[in-house]
């Protein structure tokens, strides 16, 4: 799915509002099952948008996501809000000090449901080292 950088703002935007959410809950990540309860939670979340994503193709056909028809599918809403949800679930990982891709899961993240297929398999790879490969496509 490729998205205009409308979209990607706006997916930017609407996981900032969650993470800020986040950050008010206090917890640490000094909780190794919780830490691994985050990690699945990214793997889960990366994993749905990849799947509302394929739909979405499946819906489009060669159409496209930016084609007006598209856009108004319950396809791409699905796709957007999976989007928004790993890209959140990414931003948590970020602030617990989880990230274990030198600090670009985020970015690789928002790139990633952008339309950046190297970026994707970048996070894929985090779940895949996590041991949460099972959760992402």
């Amino acid at each position: 799915m490729q998205c205009s950088r409308r979209a990607v703002r706006g997916i930017v935007c609407a996981a900032s509002v969650v993470a800020v959410a986040g950050l008010m809950s206090g917890c640490s990540s000094d909780d190794p099952a919780r830490a691994k309860e985050w990690q699945r939670v990214y793997c889960t979340r990366l994993g749905s948008w990849q799947d509302a994503r394929d739909a979405l193709t499946a819906s489009t056909g060669d159409a496209g996501a930016d084609d007006a028809r598209a856009a108004r599918s319950p396809e791409f809403r699905d796709a957007e809000n999976a989007a928004h949800a790993a890209v959140a679930a990414s931003k948590v990982l970020d602030r617990e000090g989880l990230d274990h891709t030198g600090g670009h899961l985020v970015e690789d993240t928002v790139w990633a449901v952008g339309g950046d297929t190297e970026a994707e398999g970048r996070a894929t790879s985090y779940c895949s080292g996590s041991g949460f490969e099972t959760l992402v496509g």
